[in-house]
């Protein structure tokens, strides 16, 4: 899990995910543990490759639940709640 210390550095993780690279487990001092799915646009695909990897299914699932359960945050939002002395040990 990867220790993430500032906001420009999230968002270097954030742009290099693709199909292949669509999950992101870190965590931010001060704040907590983050699962983060790139979902894209193509459903089918999505479904596709939840079929094929177990733990991505779980993540999945485990993640929507938090959603509906109130839980869940825009990319947007974690960024505008994050200020420079959660980064600081």
């Amino acid at each position: 899990m990867a220790k993430i210390l500032s906001s420009e550095e999230l968002m270097k993780y954030i742009s290099s995910m693709n199909s292949e690279n669509s999950v992101f487990q870190f965590s931010i001092p001060g704040k907590g543990k983050f699962t983060l799915v790139l979902q894209e646009d193509d459903e089918q695909s999505i479904k596709a490759e939840a079929e094929k990897n177990p733990e991505l299914k779980r993540m999945l699932k485990e993640s929507m639940e938090q959603y509906e359960n109130g839980k869940g945050m825009t990319t947007t939002e974690l960024l505008r709640s994050l200020s420079k002395k959660d980064f600081t040990s």
